[in-house]
């Protein structure tokens, strides 16, 4: 009955799901470089990089599973300005406090500048503070970019500082052998996170915390050790009652997603899917390059296409004082027509001293060049006639 339900935490209780989800972590670890590890399916990217910072902290101080933050000298974590917001959540999360997460500058294509993460480690130290976690970031949400993993655990391993990297949405690449060079490094990390519910389009939710340790530490920072589930004196090997590997007690099987999706398509097939995404990107990007229109914002190195559309009314008046006042109208404009016209949606945004641009992902399998044909014109059409204030 409760196997029906596709739930996890024994063994006895689901003996497929925990060996199927065992089999799909060590491939997913195979792709990241390591031939061994540990590693659980959790309820999220977000949930992905709090595992990070709890594990990396018990590794340091495993005391603090006992006695609490009191005993604690001040921790500090450290991550890019253009890091996903859970880092800091996280933080406040585990009592360590925001004020103790400390953003690394990035450089203009939004990369951790590395000589910037060394200058905060220095001066974290200097106020007493205790460097324990440098979280990178394998694919950043707005700009798709990539952080220069081979300096950033460089710099980890010369101050013996926990190296996570956010792989949650960039992951992927992974798997395509054209491509994986954008994670060149990821192999050096203590702990990643990785999403196949992103790029490789496996059901929601679907998120996998993967760990190169394989001691038992994972286990180690989150056993209660209930008796009346976890007894050690089963007739089976109790390591697969991984149950307390979890914030959790109960888990929904979701590697059960992945696995059903990698049987079907197979390895070749997560290939081409990771392939054809780049392939739509570059095709996108081309066409809208052959339009006065459309300005990017920078060439992509992923699938996050960022740009902002410049109608005939704005158009070679960019020295003009309003100018980017004006353009960061055009946006709001397009997407308040495009919605109640019901032809298309996309997201925009503005970031730092950027104005509001688009920003438009391409993953989908099921996209055509008509589609992307569509989707330029469309935006031409809905905003041609704005007119600034």
């Amino acid at each position: 009955m409760v196997q029906s339900k596709h739930l996890q935490y024994t063994y006895e209780i689901a003996p497929v799901f925990v060996l199927m989800e065992e089999v799909v972590l060590k491939k997913l670890r195979a792709f990241i470089g390591w031939e061994c590890g540990d590693g659980i399916f959790c309820p999220g990217g977000s949930m992905s990089n709090m595992y990070a910072m709890n594990v990396a902290r018990y590794k340091l101080f495993p005391e603090i599973k006992k006695c609490g933050l009191w005993e604690m000298p001040r921790l500090a974590v450290f991550t890019s300005e253009e890091c996903h917001y859970s880092v800091t959540k996280g933080a406040a999360f585990q009592g360590l406090g925001t004020d103790n997460v400390y953003l690394v500058k990035a450089d203009q294509r939004g990369k951790m500048i590395p000589e910037e993460l060394e200058k905060q480690i220095s001066a974290a130290k200097s106020k007493g503070a205790v460097p324990f976690l440098v979280s990178a970031t394998a694919g950043t949400t707005v700009f798709g970019a990539f952080d220069p993993l081979p300096e950033i655990a460089d710099i980890c391993e010369n101050y013996g500082i926990w190296l996570h990297v956010d792989a949650a949405w960039g992951g992927s690449a992974l798997v395509s052998r054209k491509h994986r060079d954008l994670l060149t490094g990821i192999e050096r990390a203590d702990s990643v996170a990785w999403n196949p519910h992103k790029m490789l389009l496996a059901g929601l939710q679907c998120s996998a915390f993967l760990l190169k340790d394989n001691t038992d530490l994972l286990k180690s920072c989150h056993a209660a050790n209930a008796s009346y589930l976890f007894q050690q004196d089963k007739f089976y090997n109790v390591c697969y009652d991984t149950g307390d590997k979890s914030l959790q007690c109960g888990r929904k099987v979701d590697c059960l997603k992945l696995w059903l999706m990698w049987k079907a398509i197979g390895t070749r097939g997560l290939e081409e899917r990771v392939d054809r995404a780049f392939a739509c990107t570059r095709y996108f990007v081309n066409e809208m390059k052959k339009r006065e229109c459309f300005r990017l914002l920078m060439e992509p190195e992923y699938v996050n296409v960022c740009f902002w559309y410049i109608p005939p009314s704005l158009r070679g008046k960019e020295q003009s004082s309003d100018f980017w006042q004006n353009l960061g109208k055009v946006a709001p404009f397009i997407k308040e027509r495009m919605m109640k016209r019901g032809s298309m949606m996309v997201g925009y945004q503005h970031h730092g001293t950027k104005v509001n641009f688009f920003r438009q992902v391409l993953i989908s399998p099921q996209v055509s060049r008509e589609d992307i044909n569509f989707f330029v014109d469309e935006i031409e059409r809905l905003g041609s006639d704005f007119q600034p204030e």
